[in-house]
């Protein structure tokens, strides 16, 4: 045994013989946690780690690293709900970070440059997996499928590829050229479509699945809804669906001077600000409530914000929690509505029920009601999987109960979000549990991710920036089809992304190897197993957690010893 005297303690190298991490009662680890823009994600897109790359300069590869969850950024990026932007921890220190804006620059050059997909050669290209409907969430299932290897056979009920994309967004939402350049980059990579193809008509289910191992359905939502008012149907009804669809198919719409448009959603703010294009005062009539901070999340029109605020900049009317208690006709034709305001009452099960609120009825002349009240699945051969239900009836994965080898997504499913992200991570999920199936693999189990709280976020390292403003087309513009939101120049686009706290996610700051006292933290030039550059000692790692109070992003944390 080797024995110092205090005086040799000083001398070269003897102060490794002492195990100081022996003293310790915790240690620190490192923990990645997703970003909560991730987590909030519904089509899986990992914000942070493309954020980081396009602040590193790596544009392609951020792209891709996009293009991993969701094929059609272009598209997502100007459509997109973002609810990423609402989780962003950032938005709770000054603003957050304009993801949806990063995303469609990245999405509008990779048409420009002509990046490829992240795709390879069909491993399993034998195996044949049939996708009905192509819209968000059947070119989304195909797109993962056919990078998993597997043949696919893209059917559709239209001549184009696209869905409501293509049939229910307003140009001046999402440009012609950018959805055409997108979806036909998509089908290039080797998927087979089948255009003007419906099921029930011109092939049956049964057949699908003979000749393919797996069948993704993704019909979305064709068939409207039946509308009355106390039984009563003015003789020239047509439904929100059918009316945006003609003006965006043919550019017509009904000769009104007014007109009230019952619902909440995104058809009826899109209908009522064709019709003020036309020329016509448009009333949007709606149980709930505007959005704002103020609202309750059960009670908020399910329309997009921005659409609202540009609507109402626009001189679209809003009558919120607002009900028709009758129509005044003369003959059968509509002179008007009379509107009564709702109350919302909590049933014992938590759900909300709404009740007119006697003597607040008020009259609104009106010549065109319009009902914008939603659509169910047409069940035009699907009639085994969907049963007498107006939607499908799946698990998270997409499983149709007691159908092997049917999923569904999108729209058509029950608990379907509505959205065009949510349809694209309906796809994907779907895509995964296909492969699983067909490769004989258990699913992951369901679960939650947690995201990384504000709380742990070291502010001290980060400064106060301003979020980007997009331009935005002037209201006296806003004549015809041209996009409204112009999206971020390159330089806003960089500073957007340098906004990003990298939340869970080493980013290399250097702080815990350079502030360590013990030097109990080792960097190393190439990455370490958990993805950073850096490696604790723990023979002489004492546990004070200096290293954990000091890292900006929380990515470090203290664990117990054993």
């Amino acid at each position: 045994m080797t024995i110092y005297t205090r005086g040799g303690f000083a001398l070269p190298g003897t102060s490794v013989e002492f195990k100081t991490g022996s003293w310790r009662l915790q240690r620190p680890l490192h923990w990645h946690r997703d970003a909560p823009c991730h987590t909030a994600c519904p089509a899986g897109e990992d914000a942070q780690a493309y954020l980081a790359r396009f602040a590193e300069g790596r544009l392609q590869e951020a792209w891709e690293t996009i293009a991993g969850a969701n094929p059609l950024p272009a598209i997502t990026g100007r459509v997109c709900d973002h609810p990423c932007e609402s989780g962003c921890n950032r938005g709770m220190y000054d603003d957050p970070i304009a993801i949806h804006n990063v995303e469609r620059f990245l999405g509008d050059m990779a048409l420009s440059e002509g990046w490829a997909y992240p795709v390879t050669a069909p491993a399993r290209g034998a195996v044949r997996v049939a996708v009905v409907g192509a819209g968000p969430g059947g070119l989304s299932a195909a797109y993962h499928l056919f990078r998993r290897g597997y043949r696919v056979t893209l059917l559709d009920a239209l001549p184009e590829a696209g869905g409501t994309l293509r049939t229910a967004l307003p140009a001046y939402r999402l440009p012609r050229d950018i959805l055409e350049r997108e979806i036909e980059r998509l089908l290039a990579i080797g998927i087979t479509f089948l255009p003007q193809h419906m099921l029930g008509r011109d092939v049956s289910l049964e057949e699908l699945r003979a000749d393919h191992e797996a069948v993704f359905l993704a019909p979305g939502r064709q068939q409207s809804r039946e509308w009355s008012v106390q039984g009563s149907v003015p003789r020239d009804l047509h439904t929100g669906i059918e009316v945006l669809q003609d003006w965006i198919s043919m550019g017509s719409v009904p000769q009104v001077s007014s007109a009230a448009i019952v619902g909440g959603g995104n058809t009826a703010v899109d209908l009522a600000r064709i019709l003020r294009r036309a020329g016509a005062e448009a009333h949007v009539i709606t149980h709930n409530a505007l959005p704002g901070p103020d609202a309750q999340p059960d009670d908020m029109m399910a329309a997009l914000p921005r659409e609202v605020a540009q609507a109402m900049e626009e001189g679209v009317v809003f009558h919120e929690h607002r009900g028709i208690r009758r129509l005044i006709l003369r003959g059968e034709k509509v002179v008007g509505v009379e509107m009564v305001r709702m109350k919302k009452l909590r049933r014992p099960d938590g759900t909300l029920d709404r009740v007119g609120f006697e003597g607040t009825e008020t009259v609104l002349h009106v010549d065109q009601v319009i009902p914008a009240i939603g659509q169910d699945v047409a069940p035009d051969g699907m009639e085994g999987p969907l049963g007498r239900k107006p939607f499908f009836e799946t698990d998270a994965w997409g499983r149709v109960a007691g159908h092997d080898g049917i999923f569904a997504g999108g729209d058509a499913r029950f608990h379907s979000r509505g959205t065009v992200s949510g349809a694209v991570g309906d796809g994907r999920r779907a895509a995964e549990a296909i492969d699983r199936l067909l490769r004989g693999l258990a699913l992951p189990e369901e679960g939650t991710a947690e995201a990384i709280a504000f709380e742990k976020i070291n502010l001290h390292y980060y400064e106060h920036a301003p979020r980007a403003r997009e331009p935005v087309l002037p209201v006296e513009q806003r004549t015809g089809c041209q996009e409204i939101e112009r999206g971020l120049n390159s330089e806003q686009v960089a500073a957007e992304a340098a906004r990003c706290f990298s939340c869970g996610t080493c980013f290399a700051c250097d702080n815990c190897w350079t502030l360590c006292p013990d030097e109990a933290v080792l960097k190393t030039k190439e990455l370490a197993s958990d993805g950073s550059h850096y490696v604790f000692d723990y023979d002489y790692c004492k546990g004070c957690g200096l290293c954990v109070h000091e890292c900006p992003c929380g990515f470090i944390a203290m664990e117990d010893e054993i």
